[in-house]
């Protein structure tokens, strides 16, 4: 077929939930679109087009071969025998997810671009062996794979041996090469393919009384920076105190109706908040004043992901609670935006025209 089009929809995630500490991830409803056009008549169109509107469309990179999203996509193709995109590509960017804020920007990036790549190249791979692919590049999964596959999630890392586990180790500069701006067919060595089963995953069940509100601050914390400061060891006692909400909390989310006191205290956490507090204005204040008894409809309160975004899960009285946690981060001098979001089911598809 000379001429094609098609959508990639990924939603926007967020992940750690509480206690769930690189393991829970959420699939939200509010999404990084990819409108593809397919033109193979014209020829002397090497490399693809891009387009960007939305959230960061002032910062990110239009060079498809610099690009995060294309660069994923050039990984897919190229592990599966096709040495660049095809031509006449062009691809318009449409962006709905805050760069920097804890809400899955890179891992919504990250999927886009294999579902790009396996659609460009007709490769015909599941979203579990894309989930391999992913994990070659994001090295979590709690983000990639609520975003892949939808939900309520958990995930994990498997303790891979010999050739498995050398590969999955390989830098990701050899995994998503620096390419020149005028790549070519013949540029550079094969990139490693995934092995199979790099992690695994469960879906847990949601509650549908349950909705979502993300308070988005106006600022961005480094994911790097938001590593470093982590201990590189902790005491049992936190250790446990984690553990026993993270199994109390991924049933609890899925019980019709609600049950308040046990949500709230399950989504407590000593492995990240209390070390990224100093990088998020306010949030020990936010963290300890808003409550079910000072906000009833209020279920729980988390940092999203690194953060900064702020997670609050909710039955009722979202305005009131969502203009509390505002009205906190004022205090400091930082405005913040308000989402109201629902817990999605679908991931990651591709819409074909």
């Amino acid at each position: 077929m000379a001429q094609r089009s098609f959508v990639v929809k990924v939603p926007c995630t967020s992940s750690n939930i509480g206690p769930g500490f690189d393991v829970l991830g959420l699939s939200l409803s509010m999404y990084l679109e990819l409108d593809v056009e397919i033109d193979a008549s014209r020829t002397e169109q090497r490399a693809p087009t891009l387009k960007y509107s939305g959230q960061g469309a002032e910062e990110a990179p239009l060079d498809p071969y610099q690009n995060l999203i294309t660069r994923v996509a050039l990984y897919v193709l190229r592990v599966n025998g096709h040495k660049n995109f095809p031509t006449g590509v062009s691809i318009h960017v449409k962006n709905d997810v805050p760069f920097g804020r804890g809400l899955g920007s890179s891992g919504a990036a990250v999927v886009a671009g294999l579902l790009l790549g396996n659609e460009l190249g007709e490769c015909g791979i599941d979203h579990d062996r894309l989930l391999d692919y992913a994990l070659m590049i994001e090295r979590h999964p709690d983000n990639v794979t609520a975003a892949l596959i939808g939900g309520f999630v958990g995930s994990y890392l498997l303790e891979l041996q010999g050739k498995d586990a050398e590969t999955t180790k390989v830098p990701l500069s050899e995994v998503l090469p620096e390419y020149p701006s005028d790549a070519s067919e013949a540029w550079g060595r094969d990139p490693p393919t995934p092995p199979h089963g790099i992690g695994h995953y469960i879906r847990f069940g949601w509650a549908k009384e349950i909705k979502v509100i993300a308070i988005v601050p106006h600022f961005e914390v480094l994911t790097a920076e938001a590593r470093r400061v982590l201990p590189k060891s902790y005491s049992s006692h936190d250790l446990v105190f984690n553990l026993q909400r993270l199994a109390v909390l991924t049933t609890s989310l899925a019980r019709s109706p609600p049950d308040v006191n046990l949500i709230f205290q399950a989504m407590q956490d000593r492995v990240h908040q209390p070390y990224r507090k100093h990088l998020i204005p306010g949030l020990p204040r936010i963290l300890a004043s808003v409550t079910p008894t000072s906000h009833p409809g209020l279920l729980g309160i988390c940092l999203s992901g690194a953060g900064p975004t702020i997670l609050a899960l909710a039955t009722d009285n979202l305005d009131q609670i969502a203009s509390t946690i505002c009205d906190e981060f004022r205090k400091e001098n930082i405005t913040c935006d308000v989402k109201f979001l629902d817990v999605i089911e679908q991931g990651a598809e591709v819409i074909r025209s």
